[in-house]
């Protein structure tokens, strides 16, 4: 039983997740995207390489 309570709050969880998502894309959609939302969204986008170590 417990996982299947878990497993319902996971799904819930991707599901606000994913209402957030929306909610954010038409917002900028609307108004634009500010200079700190553009480098959050690379930050949180890049890629690290496992050969660089934790360099950056």
């Amino acid at each position: 039983m417990a996982k299947s309570k878990q497993h319902q709050e996971a799904h819930g969880i991707g599901q606000i997740e994913q209402q957030l998502n929306d909610q954010m894309e038409a917002a900028e959609e609307i108004q634009g995207q500010s200079k700190l939302d553009r480098a959050i969204h690379k930050t949180a986008n890049r890629h690290a390489d496992p050969l660089e170590g934790n360099s950056k």
